[in-house]
């Protein structure tokens, strides 16, 4: 019996010590593409486009005659309260959020913007109805019911702006880029840059890796885009240049 014991003591010690070798290379390796990332301090960057910067994402706000519209909504409520009083922004004013995805920090203000619809694509429900887990346990939260959904390719008008959902599967099965006046796209996590230049995003994070890399072929052959605004890499206004190193993956 002593024996028994003995040997599953051992085991237990084996694999305690497996799975934290396998906790500090994940840590290690997640801490090192962090590092990477630069996100841009809160400010204005053109006549209708704001950013707020919530720890290591970006939050984007653009300006139109009927109130201001939201790409994504942060990582901390309370930080994004704070990042609006710089701006000069009412959270009253904003009338529509639109969510690359729904990872914990792309949604955690959305119950600040009472007045806001809320949108994500269709494939992207999947991952906050309790279908869908994120990691081994973990699943998405939205922490709202007043959401609307979007097929692929749909294009919602405001008064003088149009946005057109660009799916980008991959980091998430729904995970979608925003195309404001066909110049203008928002990535939230669909590709990172490096140097200018564009990379993939941390592949841990990504849930298929293979389709993640084919959003970023059709984001490569989209025409007459001035910017591109990341959500945690910063932005570019150099299409061009950004993609000149990507190699292209069937």
């Amino acid at each position: 019996m002593k024996r028994i014991v003995n040997r599953m003591l051992i085991t237990i010690g084996i694999l305690a010590m497996v799975f934290i070798s396998i906790s500090l290379v994940i840590f290690l390796k997640l801490r090192t593409e962090i590092s990477k990332m630069h996100p841009i301090e809160t400010k204005k960057i053109t006549d209708r486009i704001y950013t707020m910067r919530d720890s290591l994402v970006n939050v984007y706000i653009i300006r139109s005659d009927s109130g201001y519209i939201m790409i994504d909504a942060g990582n901390d409520i309370e930080v994004i309260k704070r990042e609006l009083a710089k701006l000069e922004i009412d959270k009253s004013e904003v009338v529509a959020i639109f969510l690359t995805h729904t990872d914990n920090d792309h949604v955690a203000s959305i119950s600040l913007f009472e007045h806001a619809d809320v949108y994500l694509s269709k494939e992207e429900e999947q991952m906050i109805d309790g279908s869908q887990n994120r990691l081994l346990f973990q699943y998405n939260k939205l922490h709202t019911k007043r959401y609307k959904t979007f097929d692929e390719g749909q294009v919602f008008n405001f008064p003088d702006i149009t946005v057109q959902c660009i799916p980008a599967p991959g980091h998430t099965p729904g995970a979608t880029c925003y195309l404001i006046n066909n110049h203008y796209l928002f990535t939230g996590d669909a590709l990172s840059l490096q140097e200018g230049k564009v990379h993939e995003f941390i592949k841990m994070a990504n849930m298929d890796q293979d389709t993640h890399k084919k959003s970023i072929n059709k984001i490569s052959t989209l025409k007459n885009i001035k910017y591109i605004f990341t959500a945690h890499h910063g932005m570019t206004d150099d299409f061009f240049y950004t993609f000149s190193d990507w190699q292209s993956h069937d």
